[in-house]
C-alpha cells in the first residue's frame, strides 16, 4: 500500500495566475501550499502484520518454500508493502531473528536459585513447545547449516537471549552465597539451557513427563553448585 504520496501541481498553477496578474487587479490571498510527502509513511500496523505473517508462513512452509509473495497474501498486503521494509526473505528472517536476540527472556527474581531457575524453564518451556516455535527453530538451524548469516543470526539470537539470563541468575546466586564466585559462565549457560533445548527442540518430545522440569531444576542447582 502507498500511504502519503501526494504531488504539488496546485503550488504551479498558483505561480502561473501571480505571473499574469495586472497591477490594477484584485489581490488574491497566497494559496498555502501543501507540502511534499516525501517518502510513503511506513505504516506500523502493516509491519506487524507483516511480521505475524512471517511467523506464520515459516512455519507453515518453512524457510526454503517461504515466499514474499505468501507473506504479503498471509498478511492482507501486497509485495510492495512487504519490499518497502524489506528487501528480500533472507533480510526479513535476519531482522525478526535479531529482534528475538534482543528481547531476550524476563530475568527471574524469586530470592533463589531455585526459585529462578524453576520460573525460567516454566517461561521457557512454554516458549518452546508453541506450535510456531516448534516449526520454526528446526527449520532455522536446517538453513543456517548452508546460510552464515542466517548461522549468525540464529547464534546471537540463541546464545544471547539466553546468556543474559542465565548470567544474570548466577550473578543473583552468588550474591546470596548460593553458588561460589568466579564460575565458568559458558559451562553455567549449558547447564542451564542445554537440557530443556535438547528435549523440547532436538528430541521434540511430545510432552514433558510429569515433574520434569521440578527434577531439572533441583539437578541444574546442583550442578551450578558444584562448579
Amino acid at each position: 500500500m502507498l500511504v502519503g504520496m501526494t504531488t504539488n501541481a496546485d503550488a504551479g498553477k498558483g505561480a502561473e495566475a501571480g505571473a499574469g496578474a495586472g497591477a490594477g487587479a484584485e489581490r488574491t490571498p497566497p494559496r498555502r501550499r501543501r507540502a511534499p510527502a516525501g517518502a510513503a509513511v511506513l505504516r506500523e500496523d502493516v509491519t506487524e502484520a507483516i511480521r505475524a505473517a512471517v511467523f506464520e508462513e515459516l512455519a507453515a512452509v518453512g524457510y526454503a518454500r517461504m515466499s514474499i509473495e505468501g507473506i504479503a497474501r498471509r498478511a492482507g498486503v501486497g509485495k510492495t508493502a512487504v519490499y518497502r521494509r524489506w528487501r528480500s526473505k533472507l533480510h526479513l528472517v535476519l531482522d525478526l531473528v535479531s529482534a528475538v536476540a534482543v528481547q531476550g527472556l524476563p530475568l527471574p527474581d524469586t530470592g533463589s536459585l531455585e526459585g529462578d531457575l524453576r520460573l525460567l524453564y516454566e517461561v521457557t518451556s512454554r516458549a518452546l513447545r508453541h506450535p510456531v516455535a516448534g516449526q520454526i527453530i528446526p527449520d532455522l538451524q536446517a538453513e543456517a547449516a548452508r546460510n552464515p548469516e542466517i548461522a549468525e543470526a540464529m547464534q546471537k539470537a540463541l546464545r544471547e537471549g539466553q546468556q543474559s539470563v542465565a548470567t544474570g541468575i548466577v550473578a543473583a546466586a552468588v550474591a546470596r552465597g548460593e553458588v561460589r564466585e568466579g564460575v565458568d559462565e559458558d559451562l553455567a549457560l549449558d547447564l542451564i539451557s542445554g537440557p530443556l533445548y535438547w528435549r523440547s527442540v532436538v528430541v521434540r518430545a511430545p510432552k514433558l513427563p510429569k515433574g520434569y522440569l521440578e527434577s531439572l531444576t533441583r539437578a541444574t542447582a546442583a550442578g551450578l553448585r558444584a562448579l
